[in-house]
């Protein structure tokens, strides 16, 4: 596999190596050998999530308090997302910074969201099928998000789907009344880099993953 850091620190882009044939295509989209390798510490896997959305359908921005937050490793098995994480961790020089990586099944990239990152997607064609491996369990109390399109994190969403035809976002109610990123920090609700940055230091490091082949 392939791993390019994203701007946004710690969040990272996966491209996996595939192996056609006659009879379709084989690849191994998360192995935590590889990853331990690129990350620097393992992944533990507490979930497994899976959505079909719509074309236009936005996603987010999720995150999780700290600790635990819950890091996500991302794939699109069918059809075609654009994926976005966003630097929220109060006190990061790269606070407000977003990035975005095209998760389809061409490619078959994977995009990891390291603890205590905002996350988002954009559905680029009807029934596009999202897998999400997460660190720790869904918990509503612990869960936030941030408006999607809160203009000054200014993320730029496609307005064409993949056929070609235009793309309207479509939220949530629970999205669409979601604070934007000021007012989330404002509130008090968003992680730390401090907190991000304890929590994390007690996490397992790649010395502490499986040995690879």
């Amino acid at each position: 596999m392939q791993v390019r850091e994203l701007a946004v620190p710690g969040a990272l882009e996966i491209t996996p190596r595939q192996f056609p044939d006659a009879r379709g295509t084989f690849l191994e989209w998360f192995k935590e050998p590889a990853f331990s390798d690129a990350a620097g510490h393992r992944f533990d896997l507490a979930q497994a999530n899976l959505s079909v959305s719509a074309a236009g359908v936005v996603r987010g921005i999720h995150f999780a308090d700290v600790p635990p937050s819950q890091a996500k490793y991302v794939t699109c098995a069918s059809g075609a997302v654009l994926d976005v994480v966003v630097d929220i961790r109060v006190g990061s020089p790269t606070f407000g910074t977003w990035d975005a990586v095209l998760l389809d099944d061409v490619d078959r990239r994977a995009v990891y969201v390291p603890e205590g990152l905002g996350h988002a997607f954009m559905a680029l064609e009807d029934a596009a099928t999202v897998l999400y491996l997460c660190s720790a369990g869904y918990a509503p109390g612990r869960e936030h998000g941030i408006h999607p399109l809160d203009p000054a994190l200014g993320i730029d969403w496609p307005t064409t789907a993949r056929d070609g035809s235009p793309l309207v976002p479509r939220l949530s109610d629970k999205d669409a009344e979601a604070p934007t990123l000021a007012e989330a920090r404002e509130r008090g609700i968003l992680p730390t880099l401090a907190e991000v940055e304890a929590f994390l230091s007690g996490r397992g490091t790649a010395a502490d993953a499986p040995p690879g082949d």
